[in-house]
């Protein structure tokens, strides 16, 4: 038997989000019940429930940083028990058979994962994300929040954290590398910390240098100012690896130019519209244009270890679950350093 519980949803795309209820389906053998605690705001989830990346489904309830205790666990679940410290990121399932999911890539599985909200299960039921009270999911699609972490600065890293810490271990960054973070906000500020811990150089490239000082403080080693042309001369040919973070399109010739020779500018950030780009600017040099997206669970997994044996979460403001539209609103103009966080208590 189904069980319903509060959430916040949008009625329909672009409609402020208001308090409603859902159905959360029975505990199965493999699931465990998650009384969720912290959901972090991620701009996907505004793209999302304005139709920015296409047609969503509606009423959708967003949210996939998610952080909570289990309450739960079905009789054959056998990694979990009542009590632990979980996490919820970007989906719930994936076909589970495709050499993408037998390799620990579930984010890129051939049939196309399962989204935590704004999809349809396997029994074409569409799925709820974290802005709720209670989440019921397959325990192989969970991971443990390491005791160092507290929950509300745990929850930004099942999508900030991991969309970061995947590319930068792809590309290996590391001592000796010159790595440079595009963009200062929810993605950005986790990648400044996860370069910074694996010891690369860091650099952030923001448009301003209002966040300077935070930027120094979370470790960065260099801050420049894209809205300075100074810059683009200064850093030529100067990074191993560039992460750009942003939602808007960029000028991409402009920074693959800061690029050395076999260098990578990795794009985690989704702009709506299509962006241009002159392939000389990638034929000179050798130069690698890539994207990343999220990572799979073993690696998430890795991720949450990696932090907490650094002593970090993300930097996060909580907030009521009435004050989401406001926070919407806030993250569009950039007010937010650097992750709004909803306390599910309030919901």
């Amino acid at each position: 038997m189904s069980t319903t519980v509060a959430a916040y949803a949008a009625p329909a795309a672009s409609a402020p989000l208001e308090r409603t209820t859902i159905e959360r389906r029975t505990v199965g053998a493999h699931d465990i019940l998650i009384d969720i605690k912290f959901s972090g705001i991620c701009h996907s989830d505004i793209h999302q429930a304005r139709d920015g990346w296409g047609e969503g489904i509606f009423p959708m309830v967003p949210g996939h940083e998610i952080a909570g205790i289990v309450a739960e666990v079905g009789p054959e679940v056998t990694k979990y028990k009542a009590g632990d410290r979980v996490g919820v990121g970007c989906f719930v399932d994936s076909c589970r058979e495709c050499e993408y999911c037998l390799q620990g890539l579930e984010q890129y599985c051939t049939q196309g994962m399962t989204g935590t909200y704004n999809a349809l299960d396997k029994n074409g039921e569409p799925t709820y994300g974290g802005y709720s009270t209670h989440l019921v999911v397959d325990e192989n699609y969970a991971v443990r929040i390491p005791e160092g972490i507290s929950l509300d600065v745990a929850a930004p890293l099942l999508c900030a954290g991991i969309t970061l810490y995947s590319p930068l271990k792809h590309w290996n960054a590391g001592p000796g590398k010159k790595v440079a973070i595009v963009g200062l906000g929810g993605l950005g500020h986790m990648g400044v910390k996860i370069a910074h811990a694996l010891g690369a150089e860091v650099t952030v490239l923001s448009q301003s240098l209002r966040k300077k000082a935070d930027g120094e403080r979370l470790g960065a080693d260099h801050y420049y100012a894209t809205s300075d042309p100074a810059t683009f001369e200064e850093l030529a040919g100067t990074f191993d690896l560039i992460v750009s973070t942003v939602s808007a399109p960029l000028p991409l010739d402009q920074y693959l130019s800061l690029l050395k020779v076999d260098g990578v500018l990795a794009n985690v950030g989704a702009p709506e519209e299509p962006v241009s780009l002159n392939l000389f600017s990638v034929i000179g040099g050798r130069k690698t244009l890539a994207g990343s997206m999220i990572g799979g669970i073993a690696e998430t997994q890795e991720m949450l270890d990696f932090c907490a044996s650094h002593g970090f979460g993300a930097e996060i403001e909580v907030i009521s679950a009435e004050q989401i539209n406001e926070a919407y609103e806030r993250v569009l103009a950039s007010d937010v350093r650097y992750r709004f966080v909803i306390d599910a208590s309030t919901i």
